[in-house]
């Protein structure tokens, strides 16, 4: 039972996004490739959320309120006030909120020991390499990196990128889902962000995206999902 006595007067952030729900996990995020990682998640696992829209075109990430969540300022962020022994916890970083929601539940990471490690350095391979190295490239290719004389940087993240698009690719053969027959944490960590390198960064040509045939079909599973599809537009961008 959530204790929410505490609640939600120990989370300044609550005074810049109030809680209309306060016995519902407050999602704090934007629809990117690491915000849609959770409300994915959420939608999946049918619990009951309130997103609050944070604009990181408006810096509104770097405000106090926001600050006393995450110091990090990056979205995504949750309160959840119902947390461990029932008391209110708040959490940042994509792969770790993953993961609570994950062991809260019993749901999306196998409770075998040897398959949840597994299960996690997958989420790991995401959170430290595909994430930044597919974020860098996007910058390079898409942004004002572009404008770059020195090109060395935009081909390192290219070439980086379409690597580790081959890793993925040899994971997924003969898979249905990054951990096999299982649809898992993992997927959803990776869905957006191979999502957005042939969409929003439009870089499908310089990574040869039509050859990761094993990708392509694993994503197109992923973006069949109603609860993906869901996940995808949550928070709502003004």
């Amino acid at each position: 039972m959530a204790d929410l006595s505490v609640f939600p007067s120990a989370f300044p952030i609550t005074q810049r996004w109030p809680a209309q729900y306060p016995d519902r996990i407050q999602l704090y995020s934007l629809p990117t490739p690491n915000g849609v990682k959770v409300s994915i998640a959420l939608e999946e696992l049918g619990l009951p959320y309130e997103p609050h829209l944070i604009d990181i075109g408006k810096n509104e990430s770097w405000t106090p309120e926001f600050l006393s969540l995450n110091p990090n300022g990056k979205i995504p962020a949750i309160i959840d006030p119902d947390g461990p022994g029932g008391k209110p916890i708040g959490l940042f970083e994509s792969g770790a909120i993953l993961v609570y929601l994950a062991e809260k539940t019993g749901k999306l990471m196998s409770a075998d020991p040897a398959l949840r490690y597994e299960t996690l350095q997958w989420v790991f391979f995401q959170m430290a390499s595909i994430g930044p190295m597919f974020g860098q490239l996007g910058f390079f290719h898409k942004f004002a990196g572009r404008e770059y004389e020195d090109k060395r940087p935009f081909q390192r993240y290219r070439d980086e990128s379409k690597r580790l698009f081959g890793v993925l690719e040899g994971r997924l053969t003969g898979r249905e889902w990054i951990m096999g027959n299982d649809y898992s944490i993992a997927d959803i960590a990776t869905l957006g962000w191979v999502r957005n390198m042939g969409g929003f960064y439009g870089a499908g040509e310089i990574l040869e995206l039509d050859k990761f045939k094993n990708t392509q079909a694993w994503l197109d599973r992923g973006l069949a999902r109603p609860a993906v599809q869901r996940g995808l537009n949550i928070p709502a961008r003004a």
